[in-house]
């Protein structure tokens, strides 16, 4: 069944031109349904650690640990384990346990392990080992510097990127160019590519590892696609904001976004968010999302918390969800470990432990 409406989606995006001829553009919102149903696992899921803005899991010889601010701490007993000179905005342990580190001021930093410093990276998001050694650098934007996600995405830009780098030497190559904002990255080496979260375009591509144009594999996702890890017989996938109408339309009215860009601050722009709304400033307040004072978990919002698990065709199993009542949003990061999955909610400041059976339909 889940097929046949992926089918139906496709086919409707070829006849979507020819339809906005007579109807005027549409503003639509893939719908949370199938295996992507909404339901409550996030908010009910066991809080293993709590941290201001959890960011990057990562787990080498059965122990995780996870990034906030310029820290990486083990999540067994919260110890810092590793630190870094700024904060730290995407992390990456390869086979032999070298620990490499994206930084908010720009460049890879090297916390473990024989790997050369290295530049030239002024957005590194996500990153990943190969198992050659070779590290893998999503380079989000040209322009914006990792905090400035939100004003790459109202700019409307396409400037990420894709890297190979040899962390010995620093010889590197770019493998594709003119990605939106590449924020995930798992690396399939038995089928020679790298598989990348686009999140500006609402999708996972694959890139060869020879380097290519990239390959559409999961498209018209109802959110932002953040990290990639491997699970057994797939991936895992976070989505760090959802998609909705309003901010849809706000990207399709240019002189209107520009002006809210330039006069009003970016926390309280109508854009994707990371944390529900906590200011009687911030759009989307009343109406079909309060009524008598209750939040209701249907209603439009900014924020929203989504850890997806694909099969080995990257095709949606299973989810897991905050809804917009909820406050474990913003999810950046999720792993699977031993029999669950672990989630960094950067938007609701704690790690979670979620069962996947939970979540299957």
């Amino acid at each position: 069944m889940d097929r046949a409406f992926l089918l139906l989606g496709r086919q409707m995006t070829l006849l979507d031109p020819l339809l906005d001829m007579f109807r005027g553009r549409a503003v639509t919102i893939p719908p949370l349904d199938g295996a992507l149903k909404p339901n409550t696992l996030l908010d009910d899921a066991e809080v293993i650690a709590k941290a201001e803005a959890p960011d990057n899991l990562i787990e080498s010889k059965g122990r995780i640990a996870f990034t906030t601010g310029k820290e990486v701490r083990s999540l067994a007993d919260g110890k810092v384990v590793g630190a870094a000179p700024a904060p730290i905005t995407a992390l990456a342990v390869s086979r032999d346990g070298a620990v490499a580190a994206g930084l908010e001021t720009g460049g890879i930093h090297l916390l473990s392990g024989k790997i050369a410093e290295l530049d030239g990276f002024n957005c590194p998001v996500a990153l990943a080992f190969g198992d050659d050694g070779a590290l893998y650098v999503c380079n989000g934007s040209d322009a914006v510097p990792p905090s400035g996600w939100k004003a790459d995405l109202m700019s409307k830009r396409a400037q990420g990127s894709l890297w190979r780098v040899d962390p010995a030497s620093g010889e590197r190559r770019c493998l594709a160019d003119k990605l939106a904002f590449p924020y995930g990255v798992a690396v399939d080496e038995t089928n020679g590519r790298v598989l990348v979260s686009e999140s500006w375009q609402h999708r996972l591509v694959a890139i060869p590892l020879a380097g290519g144009p990239p390959e559409p594999l999961l498209t018209k996702l109802p959110g932002y696609p953040a990290r990639l890890s491997p699970r057994p017989g797939g991936y895992v996938m976070s989505l760090f904001a959802p998609r909705n109408r309003l901010i849809e339309f706000v990207l399709m009215e240019d002189d209107y976004r520009a002006d809210m860009m330039r006069e009003i601050e970016d926390r309280f722009w109508i854009a994707p968010s990371l944390a529900p709304s906590r200011s009687f400033l911030e759009p989307l307040q009343n109406g079909g999302v309060r009524v008598m004072g209750i939040h209701k978990p249907w209603s439009p919002t900014r924020s929203y918390g989504l850890v997806v698990c694909l099969d080995e065709d990257l095709q949606p199993v299973m989810s897991f969800h905050s809804r917009a009542n909820g406050a474990r949003h913003g999810v950046t990061s999720a792993i699977a470990f031993r029999d669950g999955i672990v989630a960094a909610a950067k938007g609701g400041n704690a790690v979670l432990r979620v069962a996947p059976s939970g979540g299957e339909h």
